[in-house]
């Protein structure tokens, strides 16, 4: 795989370089909000009305988005025909050989929003391959939201990596189990983001959280647009049980699948050149946090299949864990 066609690296104390970024701030309210380039060809259709009070009729001040098919709503962009849209646009699969991997990209870039995605991942012998599915902005100070999927040996468990980055700085790593098989079916792995956090679900239930807790000093992903990415690649040297077990060629071409993607919640755009405009049901998701029962479920995750946590690794931390980890 060339290296200018694999995607950055998720893994501890690893830096990514990216390009410049695209786009632009304005901080006319108490919140960030985007905007386009200046010039004359631009038209003021709609600015982030999200981030003003909500004390005006949503049916004035939001245009609906939708949830698109694969062809409409991504591109494909490396991988050599690896990547595949089937089905009128309703799936994708990408594939992974000795050659090389596969990605694309969303079309659009987002603000805050409810990202939902099913993903069916490699089944059997998926050592020392990743599938990434993350948003993430550009520029040398970018933030991110990820999920990684490291495989491993037949009938061994998935690792579920997570990470947040937030002006280029990572090292928030939680990493789970699953409950289920995840390459047996299909099962919806899904981002929240808003401006109080960001959860991550799987199948609906929250297995963490990130909080908005620049109050007190920490970072949190705001004002930069984040488009959608997923590959599938080889990492063989750290993926599979800190890279002890390598990837058996003989099952190649490794194959994961995608379908039911949905932005119907988000704060979108299509280029730099517009501006970011929400859906219509904007307070359904804009301004929530986790009810008693879903604080349940997250605990019920974290107790039972959570198999690291940044927040509690004292060594890697010697002169004190982060801050966010002792914000309650």
């Amino acid at each position: 795989m060339l290296a200018s066609q694999q995607p950055a690296v998720h893994i501890l104390n690893n830096t990514r370089v990216t390009s410049g970024e695209l786009n632009y701030k304005c901080t006319k309210t108490s919140l960030p909000c985007i905007k386009p380039p200046p010039t004359h060809k631009v038209r003021s259709t709609l600015i982030l009305s999200i981030l003003l009070p909500l004390t005006v009729s949503t049916t004035t001040f939001f245009s609906q988005v939708l949830a698109g098919t694969f062809d409409t709503e991504f591109d494909i962009t490396w991988g050599d025909g690896r990547g595949k849209v089937l089905n009128n646009g309703e799936l994708l699969t990408l594939s992974l050989d000795r050659a090389s991997g596969s990605g694309f990209q969303s079309k659009k870039e987002y603000l805050f929003g409810k990202i939902d995605m099913q993903l069916k991942l490699v089944p059997g012998n998926s050592a020392g391959t990743v599938t990434a599915y993350y948003l993430k902005s550009k520029g040398d100070t970018w933030d991110e939201i990820d999920f990684e999927f490291l495989g491993n040996l037949t009938g061994d468990p998935y690792v579920m990596h997570t990470n947040v980055y937030t002006q280029g700085k990572g090292d928030r790593e939680q990493q789970f189990n699953l409950w289920f098989d995840p390459t047996a079916d299909f099962h919806t792995y899904s981002v929240l983001w808003n401006p109080h956090h960001i959860v991550f679900l799987v199948d609906g239930i929250p297995i963490r959280v990130f909080k908005n807790d620049e109050a007190h000093g920490v970072a949190y992903p705001k004002s930069q647009t984040m488009k959608i990415y997923s590959s599938l690649w080889e990492a063989d040297d750290w993926a599979t049980q800190g890279g002890r077990v390598k990837t058996d060629w003989s099952n190649a071409p490794f194959s994961a699948s995608y379908r039911s993607f949905s932005d119907v919640d988000c704060c979108s755009r299509t280029s730099i050149w517009n501006w970011v405009t929400c859906n219509a049901n904007s307070n359904s998701w804009m301004w929530t946090t986790l009810n008693s029962n879903q604080m349940g479920q997250m605990k019920w995750v974290q107790d039972e299949y959570m198999i690291y946590n940044y927040c509690t690794d004292y060594k890697r931390f010697p002169q004190g864990l982060p801050t966010e980890c002792n914000l309650v």
